[in-house]
């Protein structure tokens, strides 16, 4: 009798032991959960995080808040998420910097991009070509000139070293054989203040960021980054169509998880996310900002995210782009 209550007794004990683990996997999220944006508030990155975190606040029953961590080309909101517990409660939100260009483009960081854990691509957009109103052209040819009789004036602006507007200006001089002075911004929206105030002439930034300044006039853009144009601006030419056909830059935005994520849990995050970026409203939502909702699964974002930082890896070398 005494063995078959020790028994018992140790049975019960295992099972102690094994029960927080088995709950926390069965009721995620137990607890408020981050989303952490590496660029302000207000920029495109950081409008799709609202917009997901609001449906998945719905559907987990759970608070979400957004934490916009600036800063080192998107590296300071990856540190923070990469040594953050794996329990899928902090998530990382991200445009291709810190997953596919800065392990190419810095010599030391303190995480290793390929250990996230990806979860699904939130969405897509190609960036544009943008210009102050002030700036004495109308075309991408026009603008190629124009550099060009102004060697080392031309002033353009990114959100950071190593953001895509950064290395597509690199691309832009690579292909044209100019040079431009490059001012590094926390983010998108101060770009553009920048080039309202007349102290920014160029910007290769999303069609997002551009939109309402472009339908009210208030700046120039000259052509679309990408293999067809754009529905918000139907008359604004491919860059194949204004005759550089290998200026091609497009702008996306993943969702992934600290190393070390469970693969089951990996899965429920991703399912319920991709089910949030099918909802009509919030597929309608996006393309309003003229975003392409995702929705891969996690290995086809994995297989995404490394193809990328393969082809920007190779512009970063052909351009010679150093940031530290």
């Amino acid at each position: 009798m005494r063995s078959t209550f020790r028994t018992i007794a140790v049975a019960l004990l295992a099972l102690a032991a094994l029960s927080p683990v088995a709950q926390g996997q069965g009721a995620f999220p137990s607890k408020t959960v981050k989303f952490i944006i590496p660029f302000p508030a207000g920029g495109i990155n950081d409008v799709l995080g609202r917009i997901v975190a609001d449906k998945l606040q719905a559907k987990w029953g759970q608070p979400i808040i957004i934490e916009n961590k600036t800063g080192a080309g998107g590296n300071i909101g990856a540190d923070l998420v990469y040594n953050a517990p794996p329990d899928g409660h902090t998530l990382f939100i991200t445009p291709p910097g810190p997953l596919s260009i800065n392990q190419t483009l810095y010599k030391h960081l303190t995480y290793k991009p390929q250990e996230f854990v990806p979860i699904t691509v939130v969405g897509a957009v190609p960036n544009v070509t943008i210009v102050r109103k002030e700036l004495p052209v109308n075309t991408l040819a026009e603008l190629v000139e124009h550099v060009k009789k102004n060697p080392g004036k031309v002033v353009f602006g990114s959100q950071g070293n190593g953001a895509t507007p950064h290395l597509t200006a690199n691309l832009f001089m690579s292909m044209t054989g100019t040079q431009m002075v490059h001012v590094s911004y926390r983010g998108e929206t101060l770009v553009l203040q920048d080039m309202l105030g007349g102290h920014v002439d160029l910007f290769f930034g999303n069609v997002s960021a551009a939109l309402a300044l472009w339908r009210d006039g208030r700046i120039k853009v000259l052509a679309v980054l990408d293999k067809t144009r754009t529905a918000n601006m139907p008359d604004v030419p491919t860059t194949a169509e204004a005759g550089m056909p290998d200026l091609v830059s497009t702008g996306w935005f993943a969702m992934v998880a600290p190393p070390k994520l469970p693969t089951a849990l990996r899965d429920e995050i991703a399912k319920a996310t991709i089910d949030v970026l099918k909802m009509p409203d919030v597929q309608a939502k996006f393309r309003a900002l003229s975003v392409e909702p995702g929705g891969n699964s996690p290995d086809e974002t994995a297989a995404f995210i490394k193809d990328e930082a393969r082809r920007w890896g190779e512009v970063i070398k052909k351009t010679g782009v150093v940031v530290d």
